[in-house]
């Protein structure tokens, strides 16, 4: 494993500030990654059922040469999955897939088709008070959503995740965050590239001697999130942990980066 700083963790779950994304890593050669990442320092790996990869995926972290203890895992209820029981033995169904006995952190994925807010988040209540799931999350909730959330729900919302990147901001999203110490996850961290395309943050890239790519990261990082950009290579897992662990930008950058007017949304409902 590499000597490099450790990455810090967020709120009361101890969320890390650095995760790997795994969407898109379906075979056992792409979840590669993940053992890799473990390897170089990650401590935060996400996943979801409608991924169709939490066998790869709970693979990939068994063979890495690091303690199922220090790893904070999160997986995701897909939508059609929400009804009381299919929570119960769905959730059950990823552990078995993933390996483990459970699981850090489970989020309501999307709140559509059979979400409902009295139902759906009981049986995560009684998830996590049977010591199946360590934390509740939910994910791409808007403002009024979480508020329902949080009337029906005897745990703490410990994270939300959602779309956020220079080109899509939620700034609201981020206010409820902070108000009811919830660590917002950012997904899509990089705007699928497209930050290499972004005037301002090749500018802020340019100051700093780094990449569009690490300025985007550093920038999320300075307001508070955890981020888990998806990659499978080792340079860019190593790029991705520096940019976390090591780029601190100041608030002029913050600012300018801010300050972006174009709006790209890479998954609309």
């Amino acid at each position: 494993m590499d000597d490099e700083p450790e990455i810090p963790t967020l709120g009361e779950a101890d969320v890390p500030a650095l995760g790997l994304g795994t969407m898109g890593l379906g075979t056992p050669s792409e979840a590669e990654a993940v053992t890799t990442a473990l390897e170089m320092g990650y401590r935060h790996v996400d996943t979801a059922q409608i991924y169709d990869n939490e066998s790869v995926v709970g693979d990939a972290i068994a063979a890495a040469a690091v303690p199922r203890e220090e790893v904070f895992l999160a997986t995701k209820v897909w939508a059609d999955n929400l009804a009381y029981d299919d929570v119960l033995s769905s959730a059950r169904e990823s552990m078995d897939r993933l390996g483990v006995e459970y699981l850090d952190l489970l989020y309501v994925h999307r709140p559509i088709d059979a979400y409902d807010p009295a139902d759906t988040l009981a049986a995560f209540d009684r998830l996590r008070d049977e010591g199946l799931i360590r934390h509740v999350g939910v994910s791409n909730f808007e403002p009024e959503e979480l508020a329902t959330a949080r009337d029906h729900l005897d745990s703490p919302i410990a994270a939300h995740q959602t779309e956020y990147h220079p080109l899509f901001t939620r700034p609201e999203l981020l206010a409820d965050a902070r108000e009811h110490g919830a660590v917002p996850v950012a997904y899509s961290p990089m705007a699928g590239g497209a930050v290499t395309r972004v005037e301002e943050v090749v500018a802020v890239a340019e100051k700093h001697e780094t990449t569009p790519q690490a300025v985007s990261l550093a920038w999320l990082r300075a307001k508070g999130f955890s981020v888990i950009p998806k990659s499978s290579s080792a340079e860019h897992l190593r790029a991705n942990r520096d940019a976390v662990t090591s780029l601190t930008l100041d608030e002029e950058d913050v600012a300018r980066i801010d300050a972006v007017e174009r709006e790209v949304e890479l998954f609309p409902e």
